[in-house]
């Protein structure tokens, strides 16, 4: 049997990306799905491709009557609530502490952050009710450690991984889990859209961002949106049903510490620049 049959789920920024091959997804293994982005374009063509299972939604997760919305439409079409993958996001403010203004701390937290907040806050009386559901939040290895992205991502994602922590606890003794995911480096339009480039533009540069990042990987290629869409899955299914809590990093090994073949080839020229000959290992 397929992992999802008879499950509904709600996925924000579920038009591209990580979003839409998670929406994907979860159709294939049986569930039914509510769309929910900004991009009305795409999200309605998404939800055609996949008939009867998937539908769209408009919806800005920072706007709560918007989010509450979300949640009350899947309730309504679908009859039930199983899982909501918050996974909304952008990012396009760089520099400095010095140069991150107030509007682009404010416009990032409202999405990145209170999204997270708004749609647990309107899936949790669902979930209660039925006494079991899956809350899947994107966090993102910028959120563990630093160096991953600008000051205002970062913070945010930081800040998604302990409120991910504080309602499962919560939620947890109701039946429902609450767990997040912290991507690393994967191959989106989130890369192209940071620097300004319009949605359609951005899709363009996949293959270019999938190149630049494989030789900074461990495992030589780019992470892909397929590779957190089954970690999500396996969040929204039965089979992690005594896991909650938890912030599953999905990175290729990026957040472990510098690729064996870097720290020889360091070795090997401090060696030398000592006078020491190192056979290679």
């Amino acid at each position: 049997m397929a992992k999802m049959t008879g499950k509904v789920a709600i996925v924000t920024g579920g038009a591209s990306g990580i979003g839409s091959a998670t929406v994907r997804l979860f159709v294939q293994e049986g569930a039914r799905v509510l769309i929910a982005d900004i991009q009305d374009q795409k999200g309605e063509r998404l939800a055609r491709e996949l008939g009867e299972s998937a539908a769209y939604f408009h919806a800005d997760v920072s706007r709560e009557c918007e989010v509450k919305a979300v949640v009350d439409r899947a309730v309504e079409r679908f009859g039930r609530l199983d899982c909501i993958f918050n996974n909304a996001g952008f990012s396009r403010a760089h520099g400095g502490i010095e140069q991150i203004s107030v509007e682009d701390w404010d416009s990032h937290m409202a999405v990145l952050l209170r999204g997270v907040f708004l749609g647990m806050k309107h899936a949790a009386p669902v979930m209660r009710r039925q006494a079991s559901g899956s809350i899947i939040n994107t966090s993102s290895v910028a959120g563990i450690q630093t160096g991953y992205a600008g000051h205002i991502y970062s913070a945010a994602k930081a800040g998604v991984i302990q409120l991910t922590r504080c309602v499962a606890m919560e939620l947890g003794e109701a039946g429902v889990r609450v767990n997040c995911i912290c991507p690393g480096a994967i191959a989106t339009p989130i890369f192209g859209r940071a620097f300004g480039l319009d949605p359609e533009a951005a899709d363009r540069t996949i293959g270019i961002v999938k190149a630049a990042l494989a030789p900074r990987q461990p495992l030589g290629r780019a992470g892909l949106p397929e590779d957190i869409a089954a970690a999500a899955l396996w969040l929204a299914s039965d089979d992690s049903s005594f896991v909650n809590g938890h912030a599953l990093v999905v990175d290729g090994g990026l957040t472990g510490g510098r690729m064996w073949s870097t720290s020889q080839a360091g070795w090997l020229e401090l060696a030398a620049a000592m006078g020491v000959k190192l056979s290679p290992v």
